[in-house]
């Protein structure tokens, strides 16, 4: 029987108490080329007529899967995974009935070997667990003509917003004492590293930069940061000072109307499964 890590059980909890804040936060975010992170990962979808079935490794709230339909309707089997009931029930109030709804972890997937055409994520893999499992599932599930294509996080809030708020943080979560909660690979964190990881068993592993602009006012920018996790780790009255000297840290960089210019750099992966 599988042990969650603290990792593991502490993504199930927040996720249960916030579901939909991944989407949220990211759903509205522009980059050069798509309207949203999201967009580019529903971009990667091969250009045919044909009927596809689309597996979403840590599906959320279901809105990329719904973002797919709109975008490909009636051509999609579409299957979400997720470890949180929470995610999974709004996902079923905006999906199709036709689709696959599982709690299940995507270390262990129940579907079937050489059954599913494309594999996304959004925000979610370098977070897992036992990466080099997660891959390996989804090489096995997927067909021999499939690819996986998946987001993930490469920089937090970028620019002078995001130094400052980084400085601060790490003052903040000292003086809470605030627990060391390791989160995925270290491996992850770097494009080598990710080239690495998906060497065993897929080829034309493909690495884009992509960054997400951003220009929020102050409130915007804090009720974002402020569901992130790290920030719902503080105490109540970390929170509140965080805020405070996060404000004072940033006073001298809004723009004339009170907005300031940041985003988040991201990264999208594509590849193929090897030849068995």
């Amino acid at each position: 029987m599988h042990v969650p890590s603290p990792a593991e059980r502490f993504l199930e909890d927040f996720h249960q108490r916030r579901p939909g804040t991944t989407s949220t936060a990211f759903a509205h975010l522009r980059s050069e080329q798509h309207e949203s992170s999201y967009a580019a990962l529903a971009a990667t979808l091969p250009d045919s007529s044909a009927s596809l079935s689309v597996l979403d490794l840590a599906c959320g709230n279901g809105y990329l899967l719904a973002l797919l339909e709109q975008l490909y309707p009636q051509r999609l089997q579409l299957v979400g995974v997720d470890i949180s009931q929470a995610e999974l029930d709004e996902a079923r109030t905006r999906l199709p009935g036709s689709a696959c709804l599982l709690k299940e972890r995507a270390q262990a997937l129940s579907i079937g070997t050489a059954s599913v055409d494309v594999v996304v994520s959004h925000l979610a893999l370098m977070l897992m667990d036992d990466i080099e499992l997660v891959l390996s599932e989804i090489r096995r599930v997927l067909r021999k003509d499939g690819k996986v294509a998946i987001v993930v996080g490469r920089g937090f809030l970028l620019g002078a917003v995001g130094d400052a708020y980084l400085q601060v943080f790490r003052q903040v979560a000292q003086q809470d004492a605030l627990a060391h909660l390791p989160m995925g690979d270290p491996r992850m964190r770097t494009e080598e590293g990710w080239r690495g990881l998906f060497s065993s068993d897929f080829d034309q592993v493909t690495v884009q930069n992509i960054d997400v602009s951003w220009q929020p006012d102050f409130a915007e920018l804090w009720q974002s940061l402020s569901a992130t996790y790290d920030v719902d780790r503080l105490t109540p009255a970390a929170r509140g000072q965080l805020q405070e000297r996060f404000k004072s840290a940033i006073d001298h960089l809004p723009h004339a109307d009170g907005t300031f210019v940041t985003g988040w750099g991201l990264r999208l992966i594509q590849a193929h499964p090897r030849p068995c």
